[in-house]
């Protein structure tokens, strides 16, 4: 082994230790992607690096859409969109029994539309619709897991700040990763919303008894909800239609949920100045975790480990599948102690290039080696596999981060009575890994499709 590879993975291990000790993301990779490189090169190169390396970082175009997409979601919670969305689903759904816990659903996959965040969606719905749900009894443990469980959908429902990362790091197109997103996301929705009813069916004391709700009071919820979904259509719509770009879309809901705000007379100036500083908190954070990932990326890339690793697994002649599902069985566990902007950032740069060359290679044009498909398809298919697999460790025992979130929210409830609750759902995203992995059309169809 030779000293910079010996660097390398020393240096992992202080990274993790750095973690552990509670030192913030951001600070702990550019400490040691900074003295790392100093280590390999000399104090010079790193002056130098960080002389340019933090203006072209957060100068990129298309980094710009981030803050844009945060404003869009913080701005959306502060009108009421996500009551309207509980309330015009709960309409439609309560007659079932579990109906209320499959509006949460379906109320926190239309707010993961607008905010784009797992813990922000989880944090907002938890508060709009945990007190619904246990006004109608339903136990503490389903309601609560139900609501854990739903907040991951943010994370990949586009538009989803976590995918637009993982796109500028892979250099895929932006708009290819929503379209691949929206079959996986939707299979989510059906797959908790079965959940639910095989677990109601099986406890039926989890869930109160079925109550209809008029006509009217369902034209009057639906109502409701058209400006969130008109915001949406026109967003996602657009992009996928090829009328704007990411960025000028994002630009275009901010600007549109501005309007519903003033139009409908609930946002005032405090709730705007409340949304621009959390925005401006939030970009803050992950421009700063963009930094040190790139000091890492560097810092990994001097040392030779990333190369060294795809060189010992094709000499070893692991299957590319295998290492596959060793590697989302790494983020899994990764996901219990991080939030997933950091598992991506941490993750991505370091296996990507040994994903490439298990691939066959860079510059491979045919579905003939590896996966079984070109190298742009598998950045697109290797992305939503590892935001699934970053959403399962949200919810998994011991710190699952969405599992604490809706503790934190409910009152007399043991955390222990979330991880209950949220284990069905936990089953149903393994469910989902093993689908995605068996039939990467799901995630490949409609971005192949939108690209001729």
């Amino acid at each position: 082994m030779t000293e910079p590879i010996f660097l390398g993975i020393s240096s992992l291990f202080v990274l993790i230790f750095l973690i552990i000790i509670r030192i913030p993301i951001a600070y702990a990779m550019i400490l040691t992607g900074g003295i790392g490189i100093m280590s390999i090169d000399g104090v010079g190169t790193i002056f130098n690096q960080l002389k340019t390396l933090a203006y072209g970082q957060f100068s990129n175009y298309d980094l710009s859409v981030v803050p844009l997409f945060i404003l869009m979601g913080a701005l959306a919670s502060r009108i009421g969109l996500s009551s309207a969305l509980f309330a015009a689903a709960n309409s439609w759904l309560s007659w079932l029994r579990g109906g209320s816990a499959m509006a949460a659903i379906s109320a926190c996959a239309g707010f993961g539309a607008i905010c784009g965040s797992s813990i922000a969606t989880a944090s907002t719905m938890g508060r709009v619709a945990l007190p619904e749900l246990l006004k109608f009894n339903y136990s503490i443990s389903l309601a609560t897991g139900v609501l854990a469980a739903g907040g991951v959908l943010g994370i990949l429902i586009p538009p989803s700040i976590v995918l637009i990362i993982y796109a500028l790091i892979v250099e895929v197109n932006i708009v290819s990763m929503f379209a691949a997103a929206l079959i996986p996301g939707l299979l989510a929705i059906c797959l908790f919303l079965a959940t639910i009813a095989i677990f109601v069916a099986i406890y039926p004391d989890a869930a109160p008894k079925t109550r209809k709700t008029d006509k009217e009071e369902r034209i009057r919820a639906t109502i409701g909800i058209l400006p969130v979904a008109s915001v949406f259509i026109i967003v996602l719509g657009g992009m996928y239609a090829g009328f704007f770009n990411p960025t000028p879309a994002a630009s275009l809901g901010v600007c549109l949920v501005l309007i519903i705000g003033y139009v409908t007379k609930k946002l005032n100036f405090t709730q705007l100045k409340e949304a621009l500083l959390e925005t401006a908190g939030l970009s803050g954070m992950i421009y700063l975790i963009l930094l040190g990932a790139e000091l890492m990326k560097i810092y990994m890339s001097r040392t030779g480990l990333p190369q060294a690793l795809a060189d010992w697994i094709l000499v070893a002649g692991f299957e590319p599948m295998s290492v596959l599902i060793v590697l989302l069985l790494g983020i899994i566990l990764l996901g219990c102690l991080l939030d997933s902007l950091s598992i991506i950032l941490l993750i991505i740069p370091f296996f990507w290039p040994v994903l490439v060359e298990l691939n066959g290679g860079v510059h491979i044009a045919a579905e003939t080696a590896g996966f079984g498909m070109t190298t742009g398809d598998l950045k697109i298919w290797f992305g939503i596999l590892a935001l699934v697999v970053v959403e399962v460790g949200l919810i998994t025992p011991p710190v699952g981060m969405n599992v604490f979130v809706i503790s934190s929210i409910a009152d007399n409830c043991d955390i222990s009575d979330t991880f209950k609750g949220v284990s069905p759902f936990f089953v149903a995203e393994l469910i989902r890994i093993v689908i995605l992995v068996s039939l990467p059309i799901l995630a490949l169809w409609l971005p192949n499709i939108l690209t001729g």
